[in-house]
């Protein structure tokens, strides 16, 4: 059964620096955010760095609503930009600073900030070329603008619930990546449920090597932590053996995507998961297997829950009681979830977007006639009303005139000892119309019949894979996510 937190206004402050102030006001001494370099800031040190950040974006003329792009890598100044960006009215844009120039170009063309904030001379070179030359592109610790260049101290924290906070871009595994824009409203709802799910306190320290160009590592991590008063121990990247000595000095929470969760193992250092409270996998599949080893290594199962960028979190399995391998559990409190004829998974509440930015026939196809978001995920309700994914709607394979979800085969054949990973995709066939193909990455000594044969123990023969190929490692996103376009 899901937990049942008690009645709370997911909203309350209004908007999310509101929320920040709060806690920092209780308690300003309290260590609040820890650096690279290990030293921490306290809430006090964390409020006037942020007002600095934003009355220096407010001294370049940028005015509250306009946006704000940031490219950069995770570091303390990319916190102190954002926050400081949300202090002032601004919508900040984040940009992976993987992105090479055409990607970056895109997003600069279809977002239109008006100023961007980056730290390197090439990316700032990339955004102004994508803006015809005129965009103004400053360093992220803003350390060119002055903060006395206004005549009186800007009015800050002002911005409206259904202002937008954020503009996130898709990643666009199954299209041309949109706008996402995230409002305070969803913002602060999606933070105060998981909180609630997942009983975050002030006293918790979240290990966050997430990166915070990412909706997971910003929209959940950072600012889950700061609207629940808790503390964050930001990480520049993910390092297994960065994690394991971090989960062993006081921390009490970790956040990660399964590649995170199987380098660990791989490192042997799953078990210093121990010392946590808490350990969550989102961002894609946990499959069964490396879910139950790092359950046995660490003495909890990872919580394993949904989300996606359009409704930040959407389920999640219990804090208490069992968590499910191969499910995402229950909805979080404010949201309501259902499965339409044809298996697709809706949702809405105050978590979910209002609509895509300047893409009004792609919000008109992302919403029901009754006002419920389509997700374009495809799942099932088990017995117990634990909710189970079976694939996206889009990577539906066709094959024979038969459905074949590609995660179904994708756990069948991950049962098996010779396989490492493996991603299953559909190729285009005269015979078949598609053919179910499975890419894997092998563990040891494997071949493809064997393979095959492991997967008709366990599947209905359309769904065998005809063809086995294998690789020595799979084409993934920024968070760990199978490409399956490049396959």
């Amino acid at each position: 059964m899901p937990d049942a937190p008690a009645t709370v206004d997911l909203l309350a402050h209004g908007n999310l620096p509101a929320r920040w102030l709060a806690h920092w006001a209780q308690r300003p001494e309290a260590p609040t955010l820890q650096g690279p370099d290990g030293r921490w800031l306290s809430a006090a040190e964390l409020e006037q760095a942020s007002r600095r950040a934003a009355e220096r974006l407010l001294a370049t003329g940028l005015a509250p609503g306009q946006r704000l792009l940031v490219v950069a890598e995770s570091s303390v100044a990319f916190v102190f930009a954002y926050l400081g960006a949300l202090r002032a009215g601004l919508t900040v844009v984040p940009v992976n600073p993987a992105y090479p120039r055409p990607e970056v170009t895109r997003v600069v063309q279809a977002a239109k900030p008006a100023a961007a904030l980056v730290d390197s001379d090439e990316r700032a070179a990339w955004v102004r070329e994508a803006a015809g030359g005129t965009l103004p592109a400053y360093d992220l610790a803003l350390e060119a603008v002055q903060a006395g260049a206004r005549a009186a101290a800007p009015a800050l924290d002002r911005a409206a619930a259904q202002d937008v906070a954020l503009l996130i871009y898709t990643s666009g595994t199954t299209g041309r990546p949109k706008g996402v824009p995230l409002s305070h409203a969803n913002l602060l709802a999606g933070a105060t449920a998981v909180a609630l799910a997942w009983r975050w306190e002030p006293a918790d320290r979240l290990i966050l090597a997430l990166p915070l160009f990412h909706v997971h590592g910003l929209g959940v991590g950072l600012n889950g932590s700061l609207c629940a008063g808790a503390a964050v121990q930001l990480r520049p990247g993910f390092d297994a053996a960065d994690v394991a000595e971090h989960a062993g000095g006081g921390a009490t929470l970790f956040f990660g995507v399964p590649a995170m969760y199987q380098r660990l193992a791989r490192a042997g250092l799953a078990g210093e998961l121990r010392a946590l409270r808490l350990i969550v996998s989102g961002s894609a599949p946990l499959p069964a297997a490396l879910a139950g080893e790092i359950a046995t290594a660490a003495g909890q199962m990872p919580l394993e829950r949904y989300g996606m960028s359009e409704t930040l979190m959407l389920a999640g399995n219990p804090y208490e009681g069992e968590r499910r391998p191969g499910t995402v559990g229950f909805p979080f409190p404010g949201v309501e979830l259902r499965i339409d004829g044809a298996g697709e998974v809706q949702v809405r509440g105050p978590n979910v977007i209002a609509g895509y930015l300047d893409a009004p026939q792609a919000t008109a196809e992302s919403f029901t006639g009754d006002g419920w978001f389509r997700t374009g995920d495809i799942g099932e309700f088990d017995s117990d009303g634990y909710l189970r994914l079976v694939g996206r709607s889009k990577e539906l394979i066709i094959s024979g005139g038969y459905n074949v979800y590609p995660r179904e085969v994708e756990e069948a054949l991950a049962t098996h000892p010779g396989v490492r990973e493996v991603a299953v995709v559909g190729r285009p066939s005269e015979r078949w119309g598609e053919e179910v193909t499975a890419v894997v990455v092998a563990e040891g000594e494997v071949d493809a019949d064997a393979l095959r044969r492991h997967a008709a123990e366990l599947l209905a023969p359309y769904k065998v894979p005809r063809r086995v190929e294998f690789a020595s490692e799979l084409p993934r996103n920024a968070l760990g996510k199978v490409v399956r376009g490049r396959l």
